[in-house]
């Protein structure tokens, strides 16, 4: 007769539940890496949570913890030689059983979560909206800190939100101080905006001054006339205009169907404008008879421009760029379609590691703890 185990049979749940862990490594690893590969158009959605699969193996660890405080317990409860008579079915087989089932849902709902997706045909939209061309402002003044860090900094910093909150429009980005430079012509690569953006400063362009009304020539030279698009033009600047006519040149613009936006950077009450070597502020810019110049917002020529240009003026705050309000105004412009883009329609294929996943913890749920008349006739692990 074989003799009754009398507690768990922890040497050999120790090595059986190694060799699971290898096996479920190695199942993931064909599914995560071969699959793929092997099936066109099979992408994860959530690849970044790779990760969670590392919780398996403390998964393991606990488990043996357990088996190694349940068999401290028992041997504390009573004698060794009683225990087979106490506790007569002790089953390391169906526990180790139970543990495999709940090892292997954790691994399929954490590929669930990770959730595959198969192409499973070409789609094609259509593409519609207007032309944008953004004259930015990069005089020095724009370095008075009336708004927060600068308005030049401010200034980027909105643009980029915009080139985030826009859907099928091409946009361009005009730099000017005493004369203006494409640094951006006009295209529908956001992500190439944002990198020039992060090229801007107020020494981007060697004359210093600000030529609002050569800034809006070169936009006009911008845009793309044959295209039958609707056209806008956002100014951001001070207003601290000291070359040309900038109304007329709105004026113009509008007549050619180009509405004209302006955006107001700074206070009517001005600030000084800083002065630095390098990245160190060194005091404030002064005129030739030692006085510091204060650069103040110029509203009313803004609004001018804006009213000549058939657009709109809008002030930026600390508190606010003027986004909404802008983008409020160019949803007003009728969308033109511009073309259209073909892209892979997928569909989620989760639904299958959740079922196995499920499959694992139901047969867990109804698998007995203890021995059944199966284990009892095999006494698998019991000896």
């Amino acid at each position: 007769m074989t003799k009754q185990r009398s507690t768990y049979n922890l040497g050999g749940m120790l090595l059986t539940s190694l060799i699971v862990e290898i096996v479920i490594w190695a199942l993931v690893a064909i599914t995560v890496f071969v699959v793929i590969g092997a099936i066109p158009g099979l992408k994860w959605d959530r690849p970044n949570l790779v990760w969670l699969l590392g919780i398996g193996p403390v998964i393991c660890a606990l488990f043996l913890l357990g088996i190694w405080s349940k068999n401290s317990r028992l041997k504390k409860f009573s004698d060794t030689a009683l225990l087979p008579y106490l506790v007569p079915d002790i089953s390391s087989a169906n526990t180790l059983l139970k543990y495999m089932m709940w090892r292997l849902a954790a691994a399929m709902l954490v590929l669930a979560l990770m959730n595959p997706k198969l192409g499973s045909k070409m789609s094609e939209a259509k593409i519609s909206g207007i032309e944008i061309v953004l004259a930015l402002d990069v005089s020095n003044s724009m370095k008075a800190e009336d708004l927060k860090p600068n308005r030049l900094v401010r200034a980027t910093r909105s643009i980029e939100k915009l080139l985030e909150n826009l859907h099928g429009d091409r946009v361009g980005i005009i730099v000017f101080a005493g004369q203006a430079f494409v640094q951006l012509p006009i295209t529908n690569d956001y992500a190439a905006g944002k990198l020039f953006l992060s090229a801007i400063d107020t020494d981007i362009v060697p004359v210093q001054g600000t030529a609002i009304g050569s800034a809006m020539e070169l936009a006009m030279e911008s845009f793309d006339f044959e295209s039958p698009a609707q056209k806008a033009l956002i100014i951001i600047t001070d207003g601290e205009n000291h070359e040309d006519d900038a109304v007329e040149a709105a004026r113009t613009a509008a007549e050619q169907g180009v509405k004209v936006f302006t955006i107001g950077m700074g206070s009517p009450e001005g600030t000084p404008i800083p002065e630095y070597q390098g990245k160190r502020k060194v005091g404030f810019k002064k005129d030739k008879s030692g006085n510091v110049v204060v650069s103040k917002l110029n509203e009313e020529m803004l609004e001018d421009i804006a009213a000549a240009g058939n657009g709109a003026y809008i002030r930026a705050s600390n508190a606010e760029v003027g986004l909404g309000a802008l983008l409020d105004e160019l949803n007003k412009i009728n969308k033109t379609e511009m073309g259209s883009i073909s892209y892979a329609e997928y569909e989620d294929r989760y639904q299958i590691f959740l079922a196995i996943g499920l499959a694992f913890m139901l047969i867990e749920f109804l698998l007995r703890g203890r021995k059944g008349v199966l284990t009892k006739q095999l006494n698998l692990f019991e000896s």
